[in-house]
């Protein structure tokens, strides 16, 4: 009898050690949804998000409406609103949890809304070399408000950008409609102001984080907050110049925590 219940035994112990594995493996795995920038599309973070696809992580690149490839919704009616909508919808529709919500450039005013949404669903959010606004702010207040500097930038409802060029073959950045840049967003929910936030600036070579930190009033923003701040080595599209590296870095900012915020100024 003994001369059967070893091997059994063993089996039982191998059984329960490989279930722990298991468990141990899938705890760090995540999922992240990921919010592109102006006129970019999802296209533009593929190799990114394979790495983090590789890594045994579930991805979600959302394109935004009337970009990328559905650029054939694109309309001057678009807005703000709208991209939020979609980063909330697929969130909802695809009924995830604990997701790692990280925002790119404009991507940041996006999920800024998308916390304010659905909180409850968030473990974790990353803006990338993104816009930080507070409450009611529009992507144009972030720089110095009262619309564009170069109104010839802007006809027929769209913006008009120089990297933006018709006769280019897909992938390809696309023109966005004024109101994503005019709209404020919502972000005054407390269970969102309550969320664990890391900030990233990618610094290009010629540049210092002490420069950047001086004038980037996102970056300000973001300590005021007491969000954590990271830098990362590359221009503002560092995603399409080093995707391993970015997605690393997506990977260990999910163990950031918040410090606390900084006291306000009393007047």
């Amino acid at each position: 009898m003994k001369n059967l219940l070893r091997p059994l035994l063993l089996v039982a112990l191998a059984l329960l050690a490989a279930a722990a594995a298991r468990a141990a493996n899938s705890a760090g795995k995540q999922t992240f949804v990921v919010v592109h920038g102006a006129t970019a599309g999802g296209w533009e973070w593929k190799r990114t998000g394979q790495f983090l696809t590789d890594d045994g992580h579930t991805v979600y690149r959302v394109t935004l409406t009337g970009l990328g490839e559905r650029m054939h919704l694109n309309s001057p009616d678009v807005d703000l609103q709208t991209h939020i909508n979609d980063v909330v919808n697929t969130i909802l529709f695809e009924d995830l949890h604990d997701v790692v919500l990280t925002g790119h450039s404009y991507g940041g005013m996006v999920i800024t809304g998308v916390m304010d949404r659905v909180p409850d669903r968030i473990r974790h959010v990353v803006f990338l070399d993104a816009a930080v606004p507070d409450d009611g702010m529009t992507l144009w207040d972030l720089f110095g408000g009262n619309g564009p500097r170069d109104p010839s930038r802007f006809s027929d409802g769209f913006m008009q950008v120089p990297w933006v060029k018709p006769d280019a073959q897909p992938p390809h950045n696309v023109k966005q409609s004024i109101k994503c840049f005019n709209q404020p967003v919502s972000y005054k929910n407390p269970a969102a102001l309550t969320l664990p936030v890391t900030y990233v600036a990618f610094i290009p070579k010629d540049k210092s984080a002490e420069e950047r930190a001086k004038t980037d009033k996102s970056w300000q923003r973001a300590v005021a907050r007491g969000w954590t701040i990271r830098t990362f080595p590359g221009g503002h599209v560092a995603q399409q110049e080093d995707p391993r590296g970015v997605a690393t870095l997506i990977e260990e900012a999910v163990s950031d925590q918040n410090k606390p915020a900084a006291p306000a100024n009393k007047p």
